[in-house]
């Protein structure tokens, strides 16, 4: 094949090979351009179909928030605006929808607890960080965060292997696990700190974890009134308790 170069160092065809290109091209056959828009609407499809998902969990969200944690996959798509069928063909059942839904709600609350954590000046505002920050994320939907907590048939937080426990939670837990470990040891490092301690100090995170999301879970299910702690005074106290030990 002979070819030249212009001054710019591209590729400039001769004659022959023009004709080689012309004639190779008429080989590829009368299909491409019928393959080339089957991938084109392929690609709109998927976008479209991805769209659609993000838009129904939304709306499903939303739903959950007015209506409750055990409304159904009928009354959900009826708040939505569209049929349960809808549903049932993006999420496959309710357990597909909420699973779908946590993966949105619980990566937001992964992120607002890493937020907490990485502008705390110190161990303790790290974790009083945390535990405020998980609070307002119970408190600000109770139905949402039941609806994407109360999945599986096993508990992610002591679980998190089980294959009927959730993933995403499973996930959760772990990753706020390691940042709480990491965090608790630098502290006692500083510290004069008996062995036993230090061998013990993975099972706080756990313990932690343990006591802000049961005291958490009754605190959103409490109704209003003198006798309900405001989330200020829960997240102090619930700080003290983990850091210092219980006190009067």
């Amino acid at each position: 094949m002979v070819v030249s170069f212009d001054l710019g160092g591209l590729l400039i065809p001769s004659v022959p090979d023009t004709l080689g290109i012309v004639n190779s091209t008429s080989t590829v056959g009368p299909n491409a351009g019928s393959l080339a828009a089957e991938d084109g609407r392929s690609s709109r499809w998927q976008s479209h179909r991805t769209q659609r998902r993000r838009a129904l969990i939304k709306a499903a969200r939303k739903a959950v928030h007015a209506l409750g944690y055990s409304a159904s996959m009928e009354d959900i798509a009826a708040a939505a605006g569209t049929s349960k069928s809808v549903f049932y063909r993006y999420f496959g059942d309710k357990a597909g929808l909420q699973l779908a839904v946590g993966e949105v709600v619980i990566g937001q609350m992964r992120d607002k607890l890493f937020e907490a954590a990485r502008t705390a000046q110190s161990p303790r505002e790290s974790l009083g960080a945390m535990v405020s920050a998980y609070l307002q994320m119970a408190q600000t939907s109770p139905n949402v965060y039941i609806f994407v907590t109360r999945t599986g048939t096993a508990d992610a937080l002591t679980e998190p292997t089980d294959p009927g426990s959730s993933a995403e939670l499973a996930h959760f837990f772990q990753q706020i696990t390691a940042m709480m470990e990491e965090s608790m040891r630098t502290y006692l490092a500083q510290q004069e700190t008996p062995p036993a301690l230090v061998l013990a100090a993975p099972l706080w995170p756990l313990a932690a974890i343990g006591m802000v999301r049961a005291a958490g879970e009754r605190w959103i299910s409490m109704p209003d009134g003198h006798t309900k702690p405001s989330q200020l005074q829960l997240t102090e106290q619930l700080t003290t308790w983990l850091f210092d030990g219980l006190s009067p």
